[in-house]
Order: C-alpha cells, then sequence, then structure tokens
C-alpha cells in the first residue's frame, strides 16, 4: 500500500514540473518576484524606438555639453557646461536687391549695385550705374555730419561727455566710448571721420545749438543749398536706414567736403590716438586703402547697416586725375574696396577723352524708403 501511494506521488510532481516550465515560457502569471524593465540608455533612444526622430534632432539642434576648464580655488578642475547652439544665419535682403538693382550689369562686373565716378575737375560723369536711385547710406551720413560741425565753427576743444542719450538704442551697435566718457569736440569729430565712431557723431549732433533735431535740420537744409534732391537725414550718425541719399548727390556732398581741410585730414587718418577722460585711445579707420602707399586718396568714408549694405565714398587722384568715387549697396565684407580698386585699373587703362560710351550704365529705379530689417552697424 505504502509502495503505491508513492509512486502516485511522484507521478503527480511529474506532472506538475512541465506545467510549470510552459508557464514561465508563455509569460504567464507566476508566483515569482516581479523585476522591473531597465531604462532605456538615454532619452534620444527612446525617442528613436518611438520613431520620433525629428525631436532626436531637435534637441541635438538645441543643446550640447562642453567640457571646460574651470579655476577654482586656485585649481583646475573640469566643468561640464550646456550650450545652445546657434541659430543658422538668415540672410537679409538691403534695399537696393528689394528693387532689383543687384541684377544690373556692368563692364567691370561691380559688386556694388550702384556705382558713380566723376571728374572732380570738370564734372565729367566717368562711369554711372544706378546713380539716381535714393537708398540708405549708413555712415556716409558723417561726411555731412562733419560738415556742420566744421561750418558751423564750433570750438573743437570744447570738452563733451557722452551721455545715454548717445547710446544706439536702434540697432544696438557696440561702442568704445562707455556712458560718461569725456573728449573733446574735435576727437569726437576726427574719430567719427576716421573710426566711424556712432556714439561720437551723436553727441557731436546732441552739442549743437538747438539739439539733435536742430542739427538734422541743418543737414537737410544743407543737402537742399547742395543740390541733393534724393537726399534725407534723420539722424547724425546714420543708424536709421530712414538717411537715404542717391550716388549723384552723395558725389555732391564729397565734392564740398573735400573743400575743408580738417575733414580731409580726419578722414583719410590711418590711426589717430585720443585722450579720453584722461586716458589714451587708439583708433584705427574702417578703410585700410587709406595706408596703402599706391593709393592718393583725399576723402573717404565708409558705412553698412544691412539695409544699406557695403558703401564707400572717396575722393583719389588717378593717372594725375582727380576723382570722386561713390559705391552703393556692395555684397561682401571687402567688395566696396575691391570695385574700387577695379574702377581704378579701368581708369588707367583709358585715355581720359576716350573713355567708352558704355561707360555709363543705368537703370530708371525709384527706392524712396528702407526696409526695417535688423542690422549691423559698421
Amino acid at each position: 500500500m505504502f509502495k503505491f501511494a508513492l509512486i502516485a506521488a511522484m507521478s503527480l510532481f511529474l506532472m506538475l514540473e512541465p506545467a510549470h516550465a510552459a508557464s514561465k515560457s508563455t509569460g504567464r502569471a507566476t508566483p515569482t518576484k516581479r523585476v522591473k524593465a531597465k531604462p532605456a540608455k538615454s532619452k534620444q533612444i527612446v525617442l528613436a524606438r518611438r520613431g520620433d526622430l525629428a525631436k532626436v534632432i531637435a534637441q541635438d539642434n538645441r543643446e550640447r555639453m562642453v567640457r571646460r576648464i574651470a579655476m577654482v580655488r586656485g585649481k583646475r578642475k573640469v566643468v561640464y557646461q550646456k550650450v545652445r547652439r546657434a541659430a543658422p544665419a538668415i540672410a537679409i535682403l538691403s534695399a537696393g536687391d528689394l528693387a532689383g538693382l543687384h541684377r544690373t550689369a556692368d563692364p567691370l562686373d561691380l559688386r556694388s549695385s550702384v556705382a558713380y565716378v566723376l571728374d572732380q575737375s570738370s564734372s565729367e560723369v566717368l562711369f554711372e550705374k544706378n546713380a539716381n536711385v535714393a537708398l540708405p547710406i549708413a555712415s556716409i551720413t558723417k561726411l555731412m555730419t562733419g560738415l556742420i560741425v566744421v561750418q558751423a565753427h564750433q570750438n573743437l576743444d570744447e570738452v563733451l561727455t557722452i551721455t545715454d542719450a548717445d547710446v544706439d538704442k536702434l540697432k544696438y551697435s557696440s561702442s568704445r566710448l562707455p556712458v560718461g566718457t569725456r573728449m573733446t569736440r574735435g576727437n569726437l569729430l576726427h574719430i567719427a571721420l576716421m573710426s566711424s565712431e556712432n556714439r561720437a557723431a551723436a553727441a557731436l549732433g546732441r552739442n549743437y545749438p538747438g539739439g539733435i533735431s536742430a542739427f538734422v535740420a541743418a543737414m537737410n537744409a544743407k543737402a537742399r543749398e547742395l543740390g541733393m534732391s534724393d537726399t534725407r537725414y534723420v539722424d547724425s550718425s546714420g543708424l536709421s536706414s530712414q538717411n537715404v541719399s542717391s550716388a549723384r548727390d552723395l558725389a555732391k556732398l564729397a565734392m564740398v567736403a573735400h573743400q575743408e581741410a580738417l575733414l580731409r585730414q580726419y578722414s583719410t587718418d590711418p590711426s589717430y590716438v585720443v585722450q579720453a577722460s584722461g586716458r589714451a585711445m587708439n583708433f584705427h579707420t574702417t578703410n585700410y586703402l587709406v595706408g596703402m602707399p599706391d593709393w592718393n586718396i583725399g576723402l573717404q568714408k565708409t558705412g553698412f547697416i544691412n539695409e544699406a549694405g557695403r558703401c564707400l565714398v572717396m575722393q583719389a587722384v588717378i593717372q594725375g586725375r582727380n576723382v570722386i568715387m561713390v559705391f552703393l549697396d556692395s555684397k561682401g565684407k571687402q567688395s566696396r574696396i575691391a570695385d574700387a580698386g577695379r574702377m581704378r585699373k579701368w581708369l588707367e587703362a583709358m585715355k581720359p577723352a576716350t573713355l567708352p560710351a558704355n561707360a555709363a550704365v543705368s537703370v530708371p529705379v525709384t527706392v524712396s524708403a528702407a526696409t526695417t530689417a535688423p542690422a549691423m552697424v559698421q
């Protein structure tokens, strides 16, 4: 009897073992301890498993970890910081681009949408391209600013102070002149023309009798006096894209400004050390051609905001001839300088009386207002 009972128990045990094994293989609930699934190695892997690759790419573009060495209590320490990647640059169209001026062809394949070259002695037009179009002129404005200051015979030794009113709140351009800087009017004029210092130009206008509004009125009055019918000024620095002029008008301004010895000197100095609040500050020109021994430049001014493109007005002696050059809305950081070089070589290759008839390239386009895109100033 006992033997039969033992055999029956063993048979029952053998029947239950395969069933238990089967329950493990099928994943059915068993009385064993529940084990949590391991987390994904990273958020990117989880997102990828979900098929959301766009989120992975977006997150990768937004931020990344950067390893840096920092000094902590005099000891070098490795730290990791999250940094955001810069957004891709977006091309901003100039007023000339919006008017289609960049599509105008010319014999010299210039990068400037507007070009105008004038014989200073005879007023003969040597080269013309879209010269009657009114466009933003950026810091070329400062030529008129300098002319007003000089012809008003203001005291150049008077010490002026940079205030918050001189800070650029339109383009938020940088300046080496902090609020509170004290400098003579002559030094402010010098660096405004040579280095295109915006706060210096703003301070010059603000310290005119009657303030900046009277100064701008004087600028516009002088423009009318010179027959600059395409020209309008709203500030003394050129930061506003509402400062507009044509190449023909700017050539008239350059001819008059060239008659002022101080404007010739200040605009063509390669560098100069000024005293600002009792300390020396070294400024440099924005046009490196003035320091080149093979160029004879008597007056110059550069300009740039996004709405205007790269601009250049220059008086130079080429093959014994005094010429006025104007280039507006040029594409590329050094393109206006390169265009001046192309124009010079072209003029050197021509005899004064035999310039070809196809030198004049003019398109009847009228642009009266500038774009409102954000801009960097130079």
